[in-house]
């Protein structure tokens, strides 16, 4: 389509309920994308929008992959459509096979689903099973993290800790919430790993004093906070945290669906802190955001204390009709094979520090009070205006796509996550954006 084309078959926005969207004012001044192509997307009116955010943190190996939209072409062909309950099809084994490899060790028996939401709902039942499998059924406490995010399941806003995606909704029974990590007083501009506050994995303790640790199932954290606005946590956080779960007998889950898949600078975060969970949950990354799909890795003595009565009966009553779909596997197979050919998987490890250098530059920007970075995501906080919390973060969005550059916002907080194929030169042109942006905000 050419511009004017593109703007006359604009589409009715009346009949699409838009998600995590203030759906009237975004349909008062709507912001159409309409193409993308390596790292950047083409709006309605045919301007070229920089990709800063990776799509929704997820298009790791960059817009409009040919070999991705080859393989799943060819497999809704072939087979479009196989059901997992009591079926199969190789694609589906050849995929977990696949995953099982770059995995951090131990963690090589991989469970479907179709979103990181799925994925983590699925965690938390399998950690509910498993101490039941155990002869421990009383460990039905699920403790989530204060700013946490862990989609918009049921379980997932339980122990998630956005407020916002909690008030309106009932929540699981039993859910509790360790503190955040994020001390601005502290940690302000930090660069990578905050250095204070390791100590506050020992919250973890007061719970068990108050809940006993023989009610606990599963400690749930984001490696690196994403949504909340890309928290690192503080250095020795998650092997204090580990060692605490392994001594009371609880599982940990990592929730890597934002960290998962290179984002900072190894497969997955487990293996860039030297922490292994007993579970971890996926998405995004895993299909580069061009097929839903979403997984559940658990560690080897989780799943095989499931397998145990009758080899006919059902060890999981869990699953989803698209558990596996063979497109989103021929998807992920696609993707797996770019990231290895292109090195993605390692590549923010190289490109970091320019990364960290671009990102702190900003520091000096109007209303900025601080910018956290790790691998290739940061955050860029800016202070609020006193009677309209998330307007200037919301304007720096808008004046920002206008700019060229697509970025993501938390309220008043500005998060970057851009593809792994980015260039230098492409993030001096981000953060130049950014600042031109900034530099004009009341």
């Amino acid at each position: 389509m050419n511009d004017i084309s593109d703007r006359r078959n604009r589409p009715d926005l009346d009949a699409y309920w838009m998600p995590f969207t203030a759906n009237r004012q975004f349909k008062a001044e709507p912001r159409l994308l309409v193409g993308a192509k390596g790292m950047y997307y083409r709006t309605e009116d045919g301007r070229e929008v920089l990709d800063g955010v990776a799509g929704l943190w997820c298009v790791n190996a960059g817009h409009g992959r040919e070999e991705i939209a080859a393989a799943v072409g060819q497999q809704l062909l072939t087979l479009d459509y196989a059901p997992s309950f009591q079926m199969g099809h190789p694609l589906a084994f050849d995929f977990a096979t696949a995953l099982a490899k770059i995995a951090p060790a131990g963690l090589d028996r991989i469970f479907f689903a179709n979103s990181g939401s799925e994925a983590v709902d699925t965690a938390l039942k399998i950690a509910l099973a498993y101490h039941r499998a155990r002869g421990e059924g009383q460990r039905t406490r699920l403790i989530g993290r204060e700013k946490g995010y862990h989609g918009v399941g049921f379980g997932g806003i339980s122990v998630g800790g956005l407020v916002n995606n909690r008030r309106a909704f009932l929540t699981l029974p039993g859910a509790d919430h360790l503190r955040h990590t994020q001390d601005l007083e502290k940690n302000a501009f930090s660069r990578g790993q905050p250095a204070h506050g390791a100590e506050r994995a020992d919250d973890l303790e007061r719970l068990i004093a108050l809940h006993g640790a023989e009610t606990i199932a599963a400690v749930i954290v984001e490696p690196v906070a994403g949504s909340a606005g890309v928290l690192p946590p503080p250095v020795g956080y998650l092997e204090r945290l580990r060692a605490l779960c392994s001594k009371h007998g609880i599982l940990l889950i990592f929730d890597e669906v934002i960290t998962g898949f290179g984002r900072l600078g190894a497969p997955f975060a487990s293996q860039f802190f030297g922490v292994t969970p007993d579970l971890m949950t996926t998405a995004k990354g895993v299909t580069n955001g061009a097929f839903p799909m979403g997984a559940v890795f658990a560690r080897r003595a989780v799943h095989d204390a499931m397998m145990q009565g009758p080899e006919s009966a059902i060890e999981l009553f869990h699953g989803y009709t698209y558990s596996g779909h063979p497109a989103a596997c021929a998807a992920g197979l696609a993707t797996l094979e770019i990231y290895r050919r292109e090195g993605l998987l390692t590549r923010a490890a190289e490109l970091a520090p320019v990364w960290e250098a671009a990102v702190h530059g900003l520091r000096d920007c109007p209303h900025v009070v601080d910018i956290r970075n790790l691998g290739l995501m940061a955050a860029v906080e800016l202070s609020p205006r006193p009677d309209a919390p998330g307007a200037r973060g919301y304007e720096a969005m808008v004046r920002t796509l206008k700019a060229g550059a697509l970025i993501r916002i938390t309220g008043d907080t500005i998060a970057l996550s851009p593809p792994l194929i980015v260039s230098a030169e492409e993030i001096e042109r981000l953060a130049a954006t950014l600042r031109s942006v900034l530099e004009t905000l009341a």
